[in-house]
């Protein structure tokens, strides 16, 4: 075969073109596995040339126990899954502001983000107490799931939170609270005149309404408050960390709800992830992509260890002599009574929590699930 004259000036500079084709093979295999390593939720790699590590102070609700190990275990692994651009560094309860204080500390910068019991801020946004679990409400964890990812949920929160200068970034599941007691509890009628502690909103009320004279305290604040007497009666979270805070020591009894329904107040008692505006805005919009879906993935982890800990957990209350008592059908009709009222009051509190309540409401009347009917709410009206 013949070559022209610009055949053979190619030809003389082959050595040049196999140099840039191998160059450019290398440049888009590695640009393939990065592809393939985002898609199929592979660590996030970050850009090696970094100029510096931005380290987010974030404070948790956890006093103690697999919640916080747990958290911490997370928080040290993100600086290796950015590459050294982003890293946490964890507080437990009290490390550096105290647990109702948070939500300022955040606001204000003292920290740069959170992750606290959601519910603690039902008084400061009344939607709040729709943004976990409440009395007689969604019940499963793959219900908010549909709520916040499904039902537009999430855009709500994040409207919410941007009013005081945060980004809400979102729910992270732990598991069904329990109640642990000096006496034992065996009906509703057992609530009346005892000293319990609850996490306020909602759920206060509701043990208000049955009789119980209530108290909120943060969880770090149960273990001394049970063992001088100021109450109890306490609400707080599963039994491994529970177990791990000592309330064995102090109390002879837990309370749940009948077989199946483990808690009938707070059956799914939901965290989150909240960072302050400066801070949020303060990273790469990549990276935020990153923190969204490392949030989600860790929602999942989370949920899953404090549930397979809790397994562990009851042998241990059960050696410890702590006896177990639950509630029967009649108890959840009667809590039912005193909580759709309860249901209306926070939701007409104001027009926030009237959207995030009437998602809920709907999908509960729903076919999907069916805990409420029209006879259940006659009467009640929302002022949406």
């Amino acid at each position: 075969m013949k070559h022209s004259k610009t055949d053979k000036t190619d030809l003389g500079s082959a050595g040049a073109d196999n140099k840039r084709r191998d160059f450019l093979k290398k440049t888009v295999g590695a640009t393939a596995a990065v592809g393939a390593a985002t898609i199929t939720g592979a660590p996030y790699i970050g850009n090696a040339q970094a100029a510096k590590t931005t380290t987010w102070k974030i404070q948790s609700s956890w006093p103690g126990g697999i919640g916080l190990e747990i958290f911490k275990e997370w928080c040290n692994g993100i600086v290796e899954k950015t590459g050294g651009e982003l890293a946490f560094k964890p507080f437990g309860a009290k490390d550096v502001v105290g647990d109702f204080q948070l939500f300022d500390a955040v606001k204000n910068g003292v920290i740069d983000a959170m992750n606290p019991f959601t519910l603690y801020w039902a008084g400061r946004m009344p939607a709040a107490v729709f943004l976990s679990s409440y009395p007689m409400g969604l019940r499963n964890p793959h219900e908010w799931d549909v709520f916040y990812y499904g039902l537009g949920g999430l855009e709500l929160a994040r409207d919410l939170f941007a009013q005081f200068d945060m980004h809400y970034v979102g729910p992270i599941h732990h598991g069904p609270n329990i109640i642990h007691s000096k006496v034992p509890i065996n009906s509703i009628d057992d609530f009346r005149g005892r000293k319990m502690r609850l996490p306020g909103g909602m759920v206060a009320e509701l043990f208000q309404a049955a009789g119980a004279k209530t108290t909120l305290l943060p969880g770090s604040e149960i273990f001394p408050a049970l063992e001088k007497g100021t109450i109890d009666v306490a609400d707080y979270v599963g039994p491994a960390i529970n177990h791990a805070l000592g309330f064995h020591q102090v109390t002879d009894y837990i309370s749940m709800g009948p077989p199946g329904f483990m808690s009938i107040y707070q059956p799914v008692d939901l965290m989150d992830l909240t960072v302050g505006k400066k801070s949020w805005n303060g990273i790469s919009k990549r990276m935020q992509e990153f923190v969204e879906r490392e949030v989600k993935s860790y929602s999942i982890h989370h949920h899953a260890q404090i549930q397979a800990a809790d397994q562990a957990a009851w042998k241990k209350f059960e050696d410890a002599g702590t006896e177990i008592t639950r509630l029967g059908e009649d108890d959840v009709e009667a809590f039912t009574e005193l909580a759709v009222p309860l249901w209306f009051n926070w939701a007409n509190k104001d027009k926030m929590a009237a959207r995030v309540f009437k998602i809920q409401l709907d999908y509960m009347m729903s076919g999907s699930l069916g805990y409420a009917n029209p006879d259940m709410i006659q009467g009640q009206t929302l002022k949406t």
